[in-house]
Protein backbone atom coordinates (compact mmCIF):
# COMPACT_ATOMS: atom_id res chain seq x y z
CA UNK A 1 0.00 0.00 0.00
CA UNK A 2 1.40 3.36 -0.98
CA UNK A 3 0.91 6.41 1.14
CA UNK A 4 0.57 9.75 -0.63
CA UNK A 5 1.40 12.68 1.55
CA UNK A 6 0.04 16.10 0.78
CA UNK A 7 3.09 18.30 0.94
CA UNK A 8 2.20 22.00 1.12
CA UNK A 9 3.92 24.33 -1.28
CA UNK A 10 6.66 26.25 0.48
CA UNK A 11 5.89 29.83 1.40
CA UNK A 12 8.22 32.50 0.03
CA UNK A 13 11.23 32.78 2.30
CA UNK A 14 11.26 36.55 2.01
CA UNK A 15 7.76 37.81 1.28
CA UNK A 16 8.28 41.21 -0.22
CA UNK A 17 6.11 44.05 -1.38
CA UNK A 18 6.90 45.32 -4.87
CA UNK A 19 6.95 49.06 -5.52
CA UNK A 20 6.80 50.27 -9.11
CA UNK A 21 8.10 53.69 -10.00
CA UNK A 22 10.04 55.80 -12.43
CA UNK A 23 13.28 57.74 -12.17
CA UNK A 24 11.48 60.98 -11.25
CA UNK A 25 8.17 60.00 -9.71
CA UNK A 26 6.24 60.04 -6.48
CA UNK A 27 7.38 56.48 -5.90
CA UNK A 28 10.26 58.09 -3.99
CA UNK A 29 7.73 59.36 -1.44
CA UNK A 30 6.49 55.81 -0.88
CA UNK A 31 10.10 54.58 -0.68
CA UNK A 32 10.73 57.13 2.07
CA UNK A 33 7.84 55.80 4.14
CA UNK A 34 8.81 52.16 3.54
CA UNK A 35 12.28 52.98 4.83
CA UNK A 36 10.75 54.68 7.88
CA UNK A 37 8.77 51.49 8.56
CA UNK A 38 11.83 49.30 7.92
CA UNK A 39 9.71 47.14 5.60
CA UNK A 40 11.46 44.93 3.04
CA UNK A 41 10.44 45.85 -0.48
CA UNK A 42 11.58 45.44 -4.05
CA UNK A 43 11.74 48.58 -6.14
CA UNK A 44 10.96 47.99 -9.80
CA UNK A 45 12.12 50.88 -11.94
CA UNK A 46 10.03 51.34 -15.07
CA UNK A 47 11.63 53.00 -18.05
CA UNK A 48 9.15 55.79 -18.65
CA UNK A 49 11.03 56.95 -21.74
CA UNK A 50 10.46 53.51 -23.25
CA UNK A 51 6.79 53.63 -22.13
CA UNK A 52 7.09 50.56 -19.91
CA UNK A 53 4.30 52.07 -17.78
CA UNK A 54 2.03 51.80 -20.84
CA UNK A 55 2.68 48.11 -21.46
CA UNK A 56 -0.02 45.52 -20.77
CA UNK A 57 1.91 43.98 -17.85
CA UNK A 58 1.83 47.22 -15.88
CA UNK A 59 -1.64 48.25 -17.05
CA UNK A 60 -2.88 45.13 -15.25
CA UNK A 61 -1.65 46.80 -12.07
CA UNK A 62 -2.72 50.36 -12.84
CA UNK A 63 -4.99 50.72 -15.87
CA UNK A 64 -4.13 54.43 -16.02
CA UNK A 65 -0.45 53.67 -16.51
CA UNK A 66 0.72 55.88 -13.64
CA UNK A 67 3.28 55.29 -10.92
CA UNK A 68 3.70 54.62 -8.07
CA UNK A 69 1.91 51.33 -7.56
CA UNK A 70 2.47 48.48 -5.14
CA UNK A 71 1.83 44.76 -5.48
CA UNK A 72 1.62 42.41 -2.49
CA UNK A 73 2.75 38.75 -2.60
CA UNK A 74 -0.79 37.55 -3.23
CA UNK A 75 -1.10 39.80 -6.29
CA UNK A 76 -3.27 42.44 -4.62
CA UNK A 77 -2.29 45.87 -5.93
CA UNK A 78 -2.87 49.53 -5.21
CA UNK A 79 -1.96 52.79 -6.93
CA UNK A 80 -1.91 56.52 -6.08
CA UNK A 81 0.77 57.62 -3.63
CA UNK A 82 -1.67 58.94 -1.03
CA UNK A 83 -3.72 55.73 -0.98
CA UNK A 84 -0.53 53.67 -0.70
CA UNK A 85 0.72 55.76 2.24
CA UNK A 86 -2.58 55.33 4.09
CA UNK A 87 -2.63 51.58 3.41
CA UNK A 88 0.89 51.16 4.75
CA UNK A 89 0.12 53.27 7.82
CA UNK A 90 -2.92 51.16 8.65
CA UNK A 91 -1.23 47.83 7.92
CA UNK A 92 1.84 48.56 10.02
CA UNK A 93 0.36 50.80 12.74
CA UNK A 94 1.57 49.85 16.21
CA UNK A 95 -1.93 50.47 17.48
CA UNK A 96 -5.13 50.41 15.41
CA UNK A 97 -5.97 53.81 13.96
CA UNK A 98 -9.22 55.33 15.18
CA UNK A 99 -11.68 56.71 12.67
CA UNK A 100 -10.75 60.25 13.73
CA UNK A 101 -6.98 59.62 13.41
CA UNK A 102 -7.44 57.97 10.02
CA UNK A 103 -9.47 60.95 8.83
CA UNK A 104 -6.90 63.44 10.13
CA UNK A 105 -4.05 61.65 8.37
CA UNK A 106 -6.08 61.45 5.17
CA UNK A 107 -6.82 65.15 5.46
CA UNK A 108 -3.11 66.00 5.30
CA UNK A 109 -2.41 63.51 2.48
CA UNK A 110 -5.22 64.99 0.40
CA UNK A 111 -4.08 68.51 1.28
CA UNK A 112 -0.57 67.69 0.06
CA UNK A 113 -1.68 66.18 -3.23
CA UNK A 114 -4.72 68.30 -4.07
CA UNK A 115 -3.91 71.69 -2.53
CA UNK A 116 -0.25 72.18 -1.62
CA UNK A 117 1.22 70.54 -4.73
CA UNK A 118 -0.92 72.44 -7.26
CA UNK A 119 -0.58 75.63 -5.22
CA UNK A 120 3.21 75.58 -5.46
CA UNK A 121 4.15 73.58 -8.54
CA UNK A 122 1.52 74.86 -10.97
CA UNK A 123 2.94 78.19 -12.08
CA UNK A 124 -0.45 79.75 -12.81
CA UNK A 125 -1.47 79.18 -9.17
CA UNK A 126 1.77 79.98 -7.40
CA UNK A 127 1.64 83.76 -6.95
CA UNK A 128 -1.86 83.59 -5.50
CA UNK A 129 -1.75 80.32 -3.54
CA UNK A 130 1.77 79.85 -2.22
CA UNK A 131 1.88 82.79 0.23
CA UNK A 132 -1.48 81.82 1.71
CA UNK A 133 -0.58 78.14 2.04
CA UNK A 134 2.91 78.60 3.43
CA UNK A 135 1.91 81.38 5.82
CA UNK A 136 -0.68 79.09 7.37
CA UNK A 137 1.70 76.12 7.45
CA UNK A 138 4.33 78.34 9.04
CA UNK A 139 1.87 79.33 11.81
CA UNK A 140 1.04 75.68 12.48
CA UNK A 141 4.69 74.65 12.56
CA UNK A 142 5.59 77.48 14.94
CA UNK A 143 3.42 75.65 17.48
CA UNK A 144 4.44 72.04 16.83
CA UNK A 145 7.24 70.02 15.25
CA UNK A 146 5.00 67.62 13.31
CA UNK A 147 1.56 67.86 11.75
CA UNK A 148 -0.50 65.27 13.67
CA UNK A 149 -0.27 64.80 17.46
CA UNK A 150 3.20 66.35 17.30
CA UNK A 151 4.78 63.05 16.21
CA UNK A 152 6.16 61.95 12.86
CA UNK A 153 3.56 60.29 10.62
CA UNK A 154 2.51 59.82 7.01
CA UNK A 155 1.14 63.37 7.17
CA UNK A 156 4.75 64.55 7.38
CA UNK A 157 5.83 62.23 4.56
CA UNK A 158 3.08 63.58 2.31
CA UNK A 159 3.53 67.28 3.13
CA UNK A 160 7.25 67.19 3.89
CA UNK A 161 8.13 65.51 0.61
CA UNK A 162 6.40 68.20 -1.44
CA UNK A 163 8.02 70.97 0.56
CA UNK A 164 11.43 69.35 0.10
CA UNK A 165 10.87 69.14 -3.65
CA UNK A 166 10.76 72.96 -3.79
CA UNK A 167 14.53 73.59 -3.63
CA UNK A 168 15.11 70.69 -6.04
CA UNK A 169 12.73 71.97 -8.69
CA UNK A 170 12.14 75.69 -8.16
CA UNK A 171 14.09 78.78 -7.23
CA UNK A 172 11.78 80.21 -4.59
CA UNK A 173 12.57 82.35 -1.58
CA UNK A 174 11.24 80.55 1.50
CA UNK A 175 12.89 82.88 4.03
CA UNK A 176 9.54 84.47 5.00
CA UNK A 177 8.57 81.04 6.40
CA UNK A 178 11.27 80.14 8.97
CA UNK A 179 9.18 77.47 10.73
CA UNK A 180 8.58 75.76 7.37
CA UNK A 181 12.33 75.84 6.69
CA UNK A 182 13.05 74.34 10.13
CA UNK A 183 10.46 71.63 9.42
CA UNK A 184 12.07 70.86 6.06
CA UNK A 185 15.44 70.57 7.80
CA UNK A 186 13.97 68.07 10.29
CA UNK A 187 12.65 66.01 7.40
CA UNK A 188 15.92 66.02 5.47
CA UNK A 189 17.88 64.95 8.57
CA UNK A 190 15.90 61.71 8.91
CA UNK A 191 17.99 58.72 7.79
CA UNK A 192 15.09 57.24 5.78
CA UNK A 193 14.75 60.53 3.90
CA UNK A 194 18.47 60.60 3.16
CA UNK A 195 18.29 57.06 1.69
CA UNK A 196 15.47 58.05 -0.66
CA UNK A 197 14.49 61.63 -1.41
CA UNK A 198 17.85 62.88 -0.21
CA UNK A 199 19.56 61.10 -3.12
CA UNK A 200 17.64 63.06 -5.75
Amino acid sequence: MSLHLQIPLPLPLNPMLKLYGGAFSRATIVKWYLEELAIAYEFIMLDMQASEHRQDAFLQINPFGKVPAIVEDDGWHLWESGAILMYLAEKYAKTPLSLAKRAELNQWIIFANATLGPGIFVEANREREMPRLLTTLNSILEQQSYLVDNEFSIADVAVGSLLCYIPLMLKLDLSPYPAVLDYMKRMTERSAFQKTLGKR
